[in-house]
């Protein structure tokens, strides 16, 4: 199935939830409205540290007829295989192991378990990013574990290909439906390109309409979650709240918590 865009509706919401933010420029009275870590209904705290996999690369990326290749090498890490730290995180992990988080554009990341993979992107122009992830699906934040590229498909086939330039964020984590004990503590891991979080610019994290403002690139764990649908939004923002302009600088999920498994049919 070809990738699509975001729906049209789905870019108002995420205009009309940029521009309310937009509508503040006053840093006191934004930090007055947003709640302490202590007050808040999400707690959120930042993951303990991981595996680093320093030397892990990913490089000579290919889109011919349909099919991506890659070529990773490292040490350490190895895809398919589980980050030995997995149990200790205690969230959603892939059974899978280590693998390529794969995204076009604004769209929901594929996993890919393997460097070589079938994955169809329809024709025109594309923001992709490519980067090795942990089982747990948090990202490896060095400069040779990613690729950025602003490509062009056409007949599935990348026939040109360039830098990302400007300010971006991908969204990666979280995604799709979590269930019993995973919804207990859910990550939330996003990815900037030309975007140095901290004094330059800063993510604007909206939980269910809950507004944090993080000055970190970090993954960091969601608490409190209630069952059923969440809306998680993420926004490149200035260091005085403002939106960042750009074609790709917020996006607005959906995901859902079930305390069961859906009976199988």
């Amino acid at each position: 199935m070809k990738v699509r865009n975001y729906s049209f509706l789905t870019l108002i919401a995420v205009m009309l939830w940029m521009s309310c933010g937009s509508k503040q420029t006053n840093n006191e009275d934004k930090a007055a409205e947003m709640p302490s870590m202590e007050d808040r209904k999400y707690p959120l705290s930042p993951m303990t540290n991981s595996p680093a996999f320093e030397d892990a690369k990913l490089s000579d990326m290919n889109y011919q007829n349909g099919s991506f290749s890659f070529k990773v090498t490292s040490e350490e890490y190895k895809l398919g295989e589980q980050t030995p730290d997995a149990a200790q995180k205690m969230c959603a992990n892939s059974g899978k192991g280590q693998h390529i988080h794969l995204i076009i554009d604004s769209q929901p990341y594929a996993a890919k378990y393997t460097s070589t993979f079938e994955h169809d992107v329809a024709d025109g122009q594309h923001n992709l990013l490519a980067f090795l992830s942990r089982s747990y699906h948090e990202s490896i934040k060095t400069p040779d574990a990613h690729i950025a590229k602003r490509i062009t498909v056409k007949d599935g086939s990348i026939v040109a290909e360039e830098d990302i330039t400007g300010p971006t964020l991908f969204y990666s984590r979280p995604k799709g439906t979590y269930v019993g004990e995973d919804t207990k503590k859910v990550m939330l891991d996003f990815y900037p390109v030309n975007a140095k979080i901290g004094e330059d610019y800063k993510v604007k994290v909206q939980i269910n309409g809950e507004v944090t403002i993080m000055d970190t690139w970090q993954p960091y764990f969601i608490e409190g979650l209630p069952m059923g649908q969440n809306t998680i939004g993420i926004a490149l923002v200035y260091p005085d709240g403002s939106q960042v302009p750009g074609m790709q600088t917020a996006i607005l999920r959906t995901v859902e918590l079930r305390k069961d498994p859906l009976p199988e049919m």
